[in-house]
């Protein structure tokens, strides 16, 4: 597709053939582009900067430049090491905090994000993909488009009690309070998923000046039809979103990846969320419980 980057990511036995798009716009409501995003293979993320507070845009990009110093490009890392590119962009959004007159200006964003990872011990390549904040991470497997992570929002936890519905919290006075970032707090708590790497999978890394403009149906329409933008797929959901009101930054990372080595390539099949086929470390109910 038009405005794809490829890579190639070596593996024990065979390889990954991984292509990108991405593209980050300030909107027509912002002043400032407070989105930063990664998307050098095996790494792609996506960190929103949080909005009225000190430095947002320094925030998200000392994630970005945090997991460039930890992790090596074209080389598939452990999960702890991902772990530890999370806990330590932590620590750096944390110093970006000032102290003035008025108290503590907290400097936060979100992050989400996929990496390919090696588990070690025979266990093969997985997609790890994490969140914290309102951050999205989606798969796309030509038909269904899956949201992986759970937002960390104070709508999310009313959804998820049963206290409104999913197009109430579209119109919830709170729908833009989070209750994790990094920088909030002295220790940060990312959800994390695995997902076995095999055959042709694709995922869309996204802040939420997406989904506030464009509901599921509309971001499936786009990536199931053909990119003409000059960056790709990425170009089209970017456009589509300032379109539709850009009241906020919109970035957007999609990768598409195929694990050679004798993977079946069957572009038919699809993944759900209740087949085994992907590990969480933690339930769908209990995310956003701490701020």
């Amino acid at each position: 597709m038009p405005g794809d980057v490829e890579g190639i990511v070596s593996l024990t036995r065979g390889s990954a053939l991984i292509a990108h798009s991405a593209r980050s716009d300030v909107g027509r409501v912002r002043a400032v582009n407070e989105d930063s995003f990664l998307a050098e293979a095996p790494v792609y993320l996506v960190a929103d900067g949080m909005g009225g507070h000190a430095r947002g845009d320094a925030a998200s990009q000392a994630v970005v430049d945090t997991f460039r110093r930890h992790l090596e490009p074209g080389v598939p890392p452990t999960p702890e090491q991902v772990l530890d590119a999370i806990h330590t962009s932590n620590d750096a959004v944390r110093a970006l905090s000032d102290e003035g007159e008025e108290g503590t200006a907290v400097a936060g964003t979100t992050l989400a994000g996929v990496v390919l990872v090696d588990t070690g011990d025979g266990v093969g390549f997985h997609w790890m993909v994490f969140n914290i904040g309102d951050s999205r991470v989606y798969a796309w497997d030509g038909r269904t488009l899956d949201q992986l992570s759970v937002d960390h929002s104070a709508v999310q936890e009313l959804v998820d009690a049963g206290l409104i519905s999913p197009d109430d919290a579209e119109r919830h006075p709170d729908r833009n309070v989070i209750t994790r970032a990094l920088g909030a707090d002295e220790v940060v708590d990312p959800d994390i998923w695995l997902i076995p790497a095999a055959g042709r999978q694709m995922f869309l890394v996204c802040s939420d000046g997406l989904t506030k403009e464009l509901d599921d149906e509309r971001v499936a329409s786009i990536l199931a039809g053909d990119a003409v933008h000059a960056a790709g797929m990425a170009g089209e959901l970017v456009d589509a979103a300032i379109e539709h009101g850009g009241r906020d930054n919109v970035s957007v990372v999609v990768v598409e990846s195929t694990i050679g080595a004798g993977d079946d390539d069957d572009s038919d099949a699809t993944r759900d969320r209740g087949d085994g086929s992907v590990e969480t470390t933690r339930p769908r109910g209990e995310g956003g419980a701490d701020g």
